[in-house]
């Protein structure tokens, strides 16, 4: 134990030292929003910093796109954790163009059994006055909620804003006095379903919360140690949803836009195809075409397993058991499909006079939820799959050409292994059908032009293995834990290589958390 608390320390306080003689101080593969994070915070410090993006625009899954005439975006618009970070300021987004249109009602939702719809608000007694008109049932329950789960939410901000430790995590406790530290440590160790079970008496409660949760995760409700996915309710009683004007990708834009002012470099259409040591450190990244790029730093803002497994070349024998351990890794496949239609008028929902700005969850019971996780290695899929729908443009029509709509449909969970493949499926034309069932008539008839990015589409356009994006789950208790310290200090074992991204802590999301943390650890050991 000695031993080991000497190397963590030794490797904590490993300086890298920037070589006058490279091309770039610091090379960031992926510019996706936490990758463009970390190379605005290094540009600023001062550092010759590089982003090498694959794709033609910046982003990521938090990215925005032309389709028919339209701006859509990559996955979710809405922005709630991002909110909670001190990113925008520091690097004063709103200066490069980022502003953000906020949401009320936060959320809407209901389930396929037909459970009345109720929308959340940022104002927790608001959204108690509605669940009193819907859902009186649910009242007493959803105080009791909030009186465990905001507390947690806030502890979980709180502990994402530094790189993870127990001395951080302990002064947190006690500046908190265990306020949330309990219940995060509770519900650590439950499944979501328990804990949402603890609190509500029926599915359109509980359900819906479990949607944002373990099944944006790809995993069951059912699973031990899910307990923090019962969270999403809170979140938006503390965090504001909001959405960057003219999509998502704003944000990144606008990251791109600060790496730039403090002369960095963003390349797209860069494809990165080895991560070079010489035998003891990092010295650089080797493109597609054979271009050679030399720095003494490479951050991997991408999936960690493809940066150790296939492209490190002449690794330190220091790095032999990490490469060998994310070798022995099972490689996750992916789960979730989005469709992106441009309509010629708005839909609206059948009976609620509730337009689609705000997004609504159409949840299944939590049985079906379990079956379809354990469905997803045979390639299975739910009658009645979890929906998430959106019209962007009733809240920033510039999404969209006069007089037109985007529609944002995200379907879960969707197997990368459907049987008979997603080229030529009528999967993604059922989900419309769905869709249109719940809506007034004319849905289908007013769809001008619509897409399918399935599992297949992430994997080919998004350089995601089984079109899986890895997500690190489970919070700050989980962080401590963890037995893939990389994931966690941002560092790995080959010196001057480092980790960002949605497989690092925080985790999924447009967070920004972890490429702040990554740079903290990188601006710490530059000598």
């Amino acid at each position: 134990m000695g031993r080991m608390r000497s190397r963590r320390t030794e490797t904590r306080r490993r300086a890298v030292r920037l070589t006058p003689g490279s091309d770039h101080d610091a090379v960031i593969v992926g510019g996706g929003h936490n990758g463009l994070v970390t190379a605005a915070y290094l540009a600023r410090a001062g550092l010759r910093t590089l982003v090498l993006e694959a794709r033609p625009i910046v982003g990521g899954t938090a990215g925005t796109e032309t389709f028919a005439g339209a701006r859509v975006n990559l996955c979710s618009c809405d922005h709630t954790t991002f909110r909670t970070t001190p990113v925008g300021e520091e690097l004063d987004l709103a200066a490069h163009g980022l502003r953000y249109l906020d949401l009320e009602p936060a959320s809407m939702a209901t389930t396929w059994s037909g459970a009345p719809l109720w929308r959340s608000y940022h104002d927790p007694e608001r959204t108690i006055d509605e669940l009193a008109a819907t859902h009186p049932g649910e009242v007493e329950g959803y105080r009791r909620y909030l009186a465990a789960a905001r507390p947690a939410v806030q502890t979980i901000i709180a502990a994402a804003s530094e790189p993870p430790s127990l001395a951080r995590l302990t002064r947190l406790a006690i500046r908190r006095r265990l306020a949330g530290i309990a219940p995060v440590l509770r519900w650590s160790r439950r499944s979501a379903a328990d804990v949402m079970r603890s609190f509500f008496t029926s599915d359109a409660l509980r359900t819906p919360g479990l949607v944002s949760g373990p099944m944006v995760w790809g995993v069951s409700p059912e699973a031990p140690g899910t307990g923090l996915g019962a969270l999403p309710y809170a979140m938006r009683h503390v965090a504001r949803v909001g959405r960057p004007v003219g999509g998502s990708g704003a944000l990144t834009d606008a990251l791109a836009a600060v790496v730039r002012c403090h002369g960095g470099d963003v390349r797209t259409g860069a494809r990165v195809t080895a991560i070079r040591c010489d035998g003891s450190r990092v010295v650089g990244v080797a493109l597609a075409g054979g271009e050679e790029i030399s720095a003494p730093i490479v951050v991997a803002a991408c999936d960690p397993r493809r940066a150790f497994v296939e492209w490190l070349s002449s690794p330190p024998a220091s790095a032999e058991a990490m490469i060998a351990r994310w070798r022995d890794r099972t490689p996750g496949t992916g789960y979730e499909s989005k469709i992106d239609a441009v309509l010629d008028r708005e839909p609206r929902l059948r009976g609620a006079d509730a337009p689609l700005s705000s997004t609504l969850v159409v949840a299944p019971p939590i049985a079906d939820m379990d079956r379809a996780a354990r469905m997803l290695p045979t390639g299975g899929m739910l009658e009645r799959p979890a929906l998430l729908v959106n019209v962007p443009t009733i809240a920033d029509p510039s999404l969209a050409p006069p007089g037109h709509h985007v529609l944002s449909l995200e379907v879960l969970l969707t197997p990368y292994a459907l049987p008979g493949g997603w080229p030529g499926s009528s999967e993604p034309q059922r989900w419309l059908e769905l869709l249109a069932e719940l809506c007034e008539p004319g849905l289908l008839e007013s769809i001008v032009a619509w897409r399918a990015v399935t599992p297949d589409v992430y994997e080919r356009d998004f350089f995601l293995p089984a079109g899986h994006a890895p997500s690190f789950g489970g919070g700050p208790l989980a962080a401590l834990r963890s037995r893939e310290p990389e994931l966690t200090r941002y560092e790995t074992a080959v010196p001057g290589l480092y980790l960002t991204g949605a497989a690092t802590f925080p985790g999924a999301g447009v967070w920004g958390a972890s490429g702040r943390n990554t740079a903290t650890v990188v601006l710490a050991q530059v000598a």
